[in-house]
C-alpha cells in the first residue's frame, strides 16, 4: 500500500514539475514579446526622427540656395 502511495505521490511531483516548466516557459515567451514589441517600437521613432531630420536639412539645403 505504501508503495502505491509513493508511486502516486511522485507521479504528482513530476506532473507538478511539468506543469511549473509549461509555466515558466509561457512567461519567457510573453516577455521575449513584450521586447520584441517594444524594440520595434522604438525602431519605428528613430526612423521617424531620421526622417525628420533629413528634411530639416533638405530645408536648410533650400535656404541656402535660395
Amino acid at each position: 500500500m505504501s508503495r502505491l502511495f509513493v508511486i502516486a505521490l511522485s507521479a504528482a511531483l513530476l506532473a507538478g514539475c511539468g506543469a511549473e516548466t509549461a509555466t515558466t516557459a509561457a512567461t519567457a515567451a510573453a516577455i521575449k514579446k513584450q521586447e520584441l514589441e517594444q524594440g520595434q517600437k522604438t525602431m519605428e521613432q528613430m526612423q521617424q526622427k531620421i526622417g525628420e531630420s533629413m528634411q530639416q536639412m533638405q530645408q536648410s539645403t533650400q535656404r541656402a540656395a535660395d
